[in-house]
């Protein structure tokens, strides 16, 4: 009998633990990216779409509208008309786990999206919340006419890339800023934009 109640205990923290791990353990895998000509070739597509348990034709149409541009899925990969750095594909797909993955509430990945009336509404399984997904357009900031080369603006730093570069994000764009710290307040001057990258130099006062 003692054996027989260990193993049944055993077994139930098993279960519990699988439970705990399905959110600790959830890790979305790397984008694995490269410029092949005028495209952006997103090699591990289909395996990031079957992590995150969502179509591969709705997680497509949101990077092709946060890129900016248009594009196909080929096979297992996803193709990209333009260039862009693998920086900002990774940040687009930490967008929209955030958005369209992510339980709020309790922080599991265990959700699906439904959609009540016209509304898109992101139900967890684990804890039984729901909410409406938010629209990314909704808090882009009006900003993209003024991106153009040789404009002069004022920014605010926001994060360090890898390369020690200041990085901004203006709606869709990211923008680099050469020694530049998070927090520090600059004056620059756009000198390239390539797809949704933007290039700077300092403005002089």
């Amino acid at each position: 009998m003692t054996d027989s109640y260990e193993n049944l205990l055993k077994q139930a923290y098993s279960n519990i633990t699988e439970i705990t791990e399905s959110s600790e353990r959830f890790v979305v895998p790397e984008a694995k990216a490269y410029v092949e000509g005028k495209t952006t070739v997103l090699e591990n597509f289909a395996e990031i779409a079957g992590k995150v348990r969502r179509d591969q034709d709705h997680l497509m149409k949101f990077l092709l509208g946060e890129l900016g541009t248009s594009g196909k899925i080929d096979g297992n990969r996803a193709i990209f008309n333009g260039k862009f750095e693998i920086s900002l594909i990774k940040m687009i797909i930490k967008s929209y786990v955030e958005d369209y993955v992510i339980c709020s509430e309790c922080g599991k990945p265990d959700t699906r999206l439904v959609k009540d009336d016209r509304v898109m509404i992101l139900r967890c399984d684990a804890c039984g919340s729901h909410r409406p997904v938010r629209k990314r357009k909704a808090r882009t900031e009006p900003v993209s006419e003024n991106l153009e080369e040789g404009a002069v603006l004022d920014v605010e730093i926001q994060s360090i890339s890898k390369r020690g570069d200041g990085v901004v994000k203006m709606g869709r764009y990211i923008m680099y800023v050469a020694n530049a710290k998070p927090g520090q307040k600059v004056k620059i001057k756009i000198s390239r934009i390539s797809g949704s990258i933007v290039f700077t130099e300092r403005a002089t006062e």
